[in-house]
């Protein structure tokens, strides 16, 4: 606009997950699943002059709207000056004989659905069968913006919708997907979770959870296929002043880890709601870049590739309340709670979420940033269904922030944008929490 350290025991949990990815339980001894993965990184094609997304401050934006049409690809915002780093597009193709899961990260502020949609239709124009698609936004606010189509977004923080700026990051997109699925191969996963440095801090004077989660996938002979990591931190530490393009920290410690590990490092937002950096500015972007992929490449070296035995994922649709912008939580606590701007033509009632699970790892999307606490309810719901989940947020939609029932009634920034009132982010992680039960084959009664 967090994840907590012991390596898993991926055999915990492996019958019940095989059982939920749609057949009878393997007998005692059987074979694995033959997991297959292949994974890509292709440097995003910005055409020249597209603006940044992710403020929607007087500092990003044109004096007046280019009503003229001086510049191609911006009209609300100012194009951007060039590029402190490359933001990118990275592929996580997984496939066994029963499921196929393509992941996609790219280092924009956000995704939304139509954004999605559209990637899938390119995918399958292509000859690729996305199967289940994942498309996870870092949540950088100096990425590049005019990909989305919404006029909501357009005005607040990303500019007008623009179909050449689109058409381009798809076409990245589907490279990277191409190159993914070509360099498929059997794979073994690890995995670990870390006390992960003290760089963030939170909004709402509330613990944070600092946990990083790291997938290691390795080819049986140990050949490095693919990194996937997950941290909860805002995309903030270049504020508005900045005009070129950049991945954030995330960024620069997912690039610095691939010039690590020879491997594509796919970064997953997590529940990032309420969690701010510390520190902020060009230079603590480069030394706490640095600082993060040193965490996650200790991580890595915790996660020991093991044969998995199923890849299991399902899906859950869920009911929202009516959205609408709380005039109270945007300015005054003494203003009546009642007095609220409608927002239903402009925002969906009902969302998706995706959960998966590679033997007792896991992880379930969230369509926006979700409160801190409301993601450390989602992982333990997981832990007691006996699976070690991370949330993976920011991902196939952008919905605005989820906040606890109690936090919403807030007058801040984040109440501000929580727009599904104090039961959205409940229902959310309620959701989000049944999912992973189902994964492990938990009773749901």
């Amino acid at each position: 606009m967090n994840v907590r350290g012991v390596a898993f025991i991926l055999c915990i949990g492996w019958a019940a997950v095989a059982s939920a990815a749609g057949g009878p339980p393997k007998a005692r001894g059987a074979p694995h699943e033959a997991l297959q993965a292949g994974a890509a990184m292709v440097p995003l094609r910005v055409p020249p002059g597209t603006p940044l997304a992710g403020y929607g401050s007087s500092r990003r934006r044109l004096l007046v709207p280019d009503l003229l049409g001086l510049h191609p690809h911006a009209f609300w915002f100012k194009p951007a000056e060039g590029e402190l780093d490359a933001p990118a597009a990275r592929a996580l193709v997984l496939e066994t004989a029963t499921a196929r899961l393509t992941w996609v990260t790219v280092d924009l502020v956000a995704v939304d659905r139509s954004f999605v949609d559209t990637l899938r239709q390119r995918l399958e124009d292509a000859g690729s069968r996305p199967g289940t698609l994942v498309v996870s936004a870092s949540h950088t606010h100096s990425g590049p913006g005019a990909f989305l189509d919404s006029w909501l977004m357009g005005i607040l923080a990303a500019d007008r919708f623009d179909g050449e700026v689109l058409r381009a990051f798809a076409d990245t997109v589907v490279e990277a997907v191409q190159r993914a699925e070509t360099g498929r191969a059997p794979t073994r996963v690890g995995a670990a979770r870390v006390d992960g440095p003290a760089l963030t801090a939170s909004r709402l004077d509330q613990p944070v959870d600092s946990e990083l989660v790291v997938l290691r996938l390795a080819s049986p002979a140990g050949v490095p296929i693919a990194l996937l990591w997950n941290y909860a931190i805002h995309g903030t530490m270049l504020g508005p002043r900045n005009l070129k393009y950049s991945g954030d920290v995330m960024g620069v410690a997912s690039r610095e880890l691939e010039r690590r590990l020879r491997v594509p490092a796919l970064f997953v937002n997590g529940a990032v709601g309420d969690v701010s950096p510390r520190h902020h500015g060009p230079a603590a972007v480069l030394a706490e870049g640095r600082t993060l992929a040193t965490a996650v490449e200790e991580a890595w070296g915790r996660a020991v590739p093991a044969p998995v035995g199923s890849l299991a994922i399902r899906t859950a649709r869920v009911r929202l309340p009516a959205p609408s912008l709380s005039l109270r939580n945007c300015t005054r606590p003494w203003v009546p709670r009642a007095l609220t701007v409608p927002l239903g033509r402009g925002l969906p009632r009902e969302t998706e979420l995706i959960a998966g699970a590679l033997g007792a790892t896991a992880w379930v999307t969230i369509p926006g940033e979700l409160q801190a606490r409301l993601g450390r309810t989602v992982k333990e719901a997981g832990q007691a269904a006996g699976v070690s989940a991370f949330v993976a947020g920011v991902s196939n939609d952008y919905l605005g922030y989820f906040l606890t029932t109690e936090d919403y009634d807030r007058t801040a920034y984040v109440a501000c944008a929580s727009l599904y009132g104090p039961e959205g982010g409940t229902r959310l992680t309620r959701a989000a929490s049944e999912l992973l039960q189902e994964l492990a084959g938990r009773d749901q009664r």
